[in-house]
């Protein structure tokens, strides 16, 4: 089951911000008057105090309402952080990678209606974001953008091909790592241009799968074309299709932890890294 935090905080905020608005419209005026009919009769200040005094439930309210609203707020509209649970990414990201993406690069979203309310900017080729899953939107992906509408992409003897062009690869030698990356040794590692944007990506020399077959897409108007760094151990557009624009969340800038969960701790060389 996958936890819907937005509609959780949306849910606290309605909830608390309803209590606390009721209170002063609704309950705080008949506290207050029936504070000063006491008064008024002489009552001793502190069945008065007690009077006037507001439920425990309001003042929870009255707290945690601002508190929710401006996380909330931050979540949906600025920053929002995710946690890596896969090594499609490698080398760029690695499981247990914890981080941080744009949410307002791509459009001001509402929370939990995702409905894009002010247009800010679209994904470019190279930029690595996250997006609902469109077989399953309640769970987030993460892959990097090598089409945008109206390119063709080509893929095939493991290399690129935008609009006729290749993405040129070159050599860096075998993968070695440790931890949660420790799998992919010996793959070989490459810097791949994508459209002028450098990154890194894995290929697994020798294993053959469908992925590998020549294959050709041209991407839809309001579609993106998505593929992981990690290509031979990577689900994505060559699998199952297109990113529609309502299915982005925002752009993935950097990576503020990581926990290594075969070594049992913080990689703190991973710390601050921005994801190129």
């Amino acid at each position: 089951m996958n936890f819907d935090f937005a509609t959780v905080m949306v849910t606290a905020v309605l909830v608390t911000g309803v209590i606390w608005a009721i209170d002063i419209f609704v309950w705080k005026p008949k506290r207050v008057q029936a504070a000063d009919n006491l008064r008024q009769q002489g009552v001793e200040q502190k069945i008065i105090s007690n009077t006037y005094k507001e439920p425990l439930m309001v003042e929870y309210a009255r707290s945690f309402f601002p508190v929710i609203l401006a996380v909330l707020v931050l979540r949906s509209f600025l920053v929002e952080p995710f946690r890596i649970p896969s090594g499609s990414m490698m080398p760029t990201l690695l499981s247990g990678d914890f981080i941080l993406v744009n949410k307002f690069t791509y459009g001001i979203r509402l929370p939990v209606l995702n409905s894009k309310v002010l247009a800010m900017g679209d994904p470019e080729r190279g930029d690595v974001v996250v997006f609902r899953y469109p077989k399953n939107p309640s769970v987030d992906y993460i892959k990097r953008v090598v089409g945008v509408p109206g390119d063709t992409v080509s893929y095939f003897g493991k290399q690129v091909y935008v609009n006729g062009e290749v993405a040129k690869q070159t050599g860096l030698g075998t993968f070695t790592t440790t931890g949660e990356g420790l799998h992919m040794t010996g793959a070989d590692r490459r810097m791949e241009n994508l459209a002028g944007v450098e990154h890194q990506i894995l290929v697994v020399r020798g294993r053959v799968s469908n992925q590998d077959d020549k294959v050709e897409f041209i991407v839809p108007e309001g579609q993106y074309f998505v593929m992981g760094d990690n290509r031979d151990n990577s689900n994505d557009s060559r699998a199952w299709g297109f990113v529609p624009d309502e299915n982005l969340v925002g752009r993935a800038f950097m990576i503020w932890m990581n926990w290594d969960g075969v070594q049992n701790r913080v990689s703190w060389e991973r710390v601050g890294s921005f994801i190129e």
